[in-house]
């Protein structure tokens, strides 16, 4: 979000939360890029802040409720409030529990445990979710588009292209057993604190292989993960890899150093495929 779009949802997000009777007189922005993520304080609530036409926090919202319920280690929202969407200027605010960090670092084991337990319980749930491949035509859509990303010399473009291409062919004719999965479980997703390892931002759930998930953790983390096909890992982190790529030179990308990662995975993608730099 722009600075104005900032403001604007920061004070929307402390607007809602005064009218639940949580004192929201500061705010510390934690993250902000389509989302805007916020502390409230002094109640110390985090508060997610997304454009009213952004329909993902109604699913992200049921499915921390459900996964709650089936004992997986996900974040919890907030108790003080009614768990559902709340909304005001245009924005759709939910709000979650604020957990103080318990550790620096995470050991494998323990992040592999707690991924694995993540998939027993989605493994039982019937929810409607994207298949892994619909992100995957989301970047294949940015590559087509060069309005979109106009900086992607014609090159990378076809490597880009190629590569999400040929391992999405080759990933789902493996015929994997597939299930809901996280999306996105990198360590920028996990929290270590005094109840454990829990999971959070549930909106970027798909249907796919577990390799999918493991893909955006760690190396290690699959040493310790049951029944792992590592060939198939393999794909899906090269693939995994090409798909944050791309979206890096989306011209509306706000990640900072965006492009440097962007030329610096592009090399590990070459190197994964046996190219030429």
């Amino acid at each position: 979000m722009d600075a104005p779009e900032v403001a604007r949802a920061t004070t929307a997000a402390g607007s809602i939360a005064s009218s639940l009777g949580l004192a929201a007189e500061d705010a510390v922005v934690v993250h902000n890029s389509n989302k805007l993520t916020l502390r409230l304080l002094p109640c110390d609530v985090i508060a997610r802040v997304a454009p009213e036409s952004d329909q993902v926090a109604h699913f992200e919202v049921d499915l921390a409720g459900r996964l709650a319920a089936a004992g997986c280690p996900v974040a919890a929202l907030d108790p003080r409030a009614a768990p559902r969407v709340h909304e005001r200027d245009g924005f759709n605010v939910t709000l979650w529990t604020h957990y103080e960090s318990a550790a620096d670092a995470v050991p494998p084991s323990d992040y592999a445990g707690a991924l694995a337990r993540l998939h027993a319980g989605m493994k039982g749930l019937d929810v409607p979710t994207p298949h892994f491949t619909d992100r995957v035509e989301e970047a294949q859509q940015l590559i087509r588009d060069r309005d979109r990303t106009p900086d992607l010399v014609e090159e990378d473009r076809e490597l880009l292209g190629d590569t999400l291409r040929n391992l999405r062919r080759s990933i789902t004719g493996r015929g994997a057993a597939e299930q809901l999965l996280h999306g996105e479980p990198h360590p920028g997703n996990l929290l270590a604190t005094k109840d454990g390892l829990l999971f959070i931002d549930l909106e970027t759930c798909c249907r796919g292989p577990v390799e999918f998930d493991l893909a955006h953790a760690p190396d290690e983390v699959a040493d310790h993960y049951p029944g792992v096909d590592h060939d198939l890992l393999r794909e899906c982190r090269i693939l995994m890899l090409a798909m944050v790529t791309m979206w890096r030179w989306d011209r509306g990308d706000q990640l900072p150093n965006g492009r440097a990662l962007a030329a610096e995975w592009l090399g590990q993608i070459r190197a994964a495929l046996g190219h030429a730099a």
